[in-house]
């Protein structure tokens, strides 16, 4: 950011779930304020990561009404009045939202209605993540939503190439896009390797696969229960998954493959110690418009193996951080297992050259300065 522009006032709209979108977005909210910038968060409920008692950070919270007279209660209006009252209030300089829909749709209505009394709107940013064009954008009943909501906002981040180039085909938009990638900021172990795997049952000589997502489709957990299937054969090889949602779905299928092999851990907020206490990462997704899992194993000194899908390319170098396969290759995944359980050299090389990426390409330092330059592009 240049020297001389002032400390800004940002809004940040996002969902405060556990998905990657909600914590990019809070993880940047969080590094802003570290800054000195003043930042509103506006969601219904307070976002995951989100420290209430750091400096310079606010929450406003969405109140939903949920009227008999409606079948189903709404959230785009609501959320447009909570952007009115917290600009009328605060002065926001900028309003960065993460999501098309609802949240872009909701800030262009509030800034009309703001425009309408007088007083002059906050600039919005609209920050794609991936299902606005990967899923909404292809619904006949939002697209034209989704298109207008993108084109009208003052400026347009995506989080990878490949996204970029997926709205642009989508939605034959003409808008500017600005490719931002994520980053991640390892937090600091608070239990070593040895004391979180005795708490998992897992010795220290066992080799632990790690795999963390929130369990959607496009994860393709069953073929990640495949690959632990073959590899039954290693008594060595465990697998472990910190799921942000119920594994109940799957659970047949573990119990059909008898998973001896398998640790579930749900809704986990230390993941660092879990992740220092791996030695692989496996993400076997048939689609990813980043991979915000991959980064936070690479960050922890882990080599992955992931599939050659979306903007996974753009954070997993093949051959130099890990490997990239093809959607679905259960054996393929399993050959390489195999190759870095028996190469230690190799798994450490890749691990360490992993690790480097993440903090040089992915950092905090890196990206925000990138965003606070769009910002002040988008404002003067």
């Amino acid at each position: 950011m240049p020297k001389s522009y002032k400390l800004l006032n940002i809004g940040i709209v996002c969902y405060p779930s556990v998905g990657g979108s909600g914590v990019v977005a809070t993880n940047l909210g969080n590094e802003l304020a570290k800054l000195g910038h003043k930042v509103h968060f506006i969601s219904y409920e307070t976002p995951f990561k989100l420290n209430l008692k750091a400096r310079n950070v606010f929450f406003h919270r969405v109140n939903i009404n949920e009227y008999t007279l409606f079948k189903y209660p709404d959230y785009t209006l609501p959320l447009a009045e909570t952007i009115i009252m917290v600009h009328e209030k605060y002065g926001l300089d900028i309003l960065h939202v993460h999501y098309a829909v609802p949240h872009a749709t909701a800030a262009l209505l509030a800034s009309r209605i703001l425009l309408s009394t007088g007083i002059k709107p906050p600039k919005i940013i609209t920050t794609l993540h991936g299902t606005d064009i990967t899923l909404l954008a292809k619904d006949p009943n939002l697209f034209t939503v989704i298109k207008y909501s993108i084109e009208k906002s003052d400026g347009v981040t995506t989080v990878s190439e490949d996204l970029k180039k997926s709205t642009l085909k989508v939605l034959k938009t003409k808008k500017p896009i600005q490719v931002i990638h994520n980053f991640f900021t390892p937090p600091p172990i608070k239990k070593s390797r040895n004391a979180v795997r005795k708490g998992l049952g897992i010795k220290d000589t066992d080799f632990l696969a790690i795999h963390l997502s929130n369990l959607r489709e496009v994860k393709r957990i069953p073929d990640l229960l495949k690959i632990a299937q073959v590899m039954k054969h290693n008594p060595k090889f465990k697998l472990l998954i910190l799921a942000g949602g119920s594994f109940a779905p799957f659970l047949p299928l573990a119990n059909k493959y008898k998973l001896g092999n398998l640790v579930v851990k749900t809704r986990v907020k230390d993941i660092e110690n879990y992740l220092n206490a791996a030695d692989l990462g496996i993400y076997t997704s048939s689609s990813e418009s980043f991979g915000m899992g991959l980064l936070e194993t690479m960050a922890y000194n882990n080599p992955v193996l992931a599939t050659k899908v979306g903007g996974i390319p753009e954070v997993l170098l093949d051959k130099q951080n890990g490997y990239l396969l093809k959607v679905g290759d259960t054996r393929g995944f399993a050959a390489k297992i195999n190759l870095l359980m028996r190469d230690e050299g190799l798994l450490k090389k890749l691990g360490a050259q992993a690790e480097q990426r993440a903090i040089t390409e992915f950092s905090a330092k890196k990206i925000v300065k990138a965003y606070l330059n769009y910002y002040c592009s988008i404002l003067q």
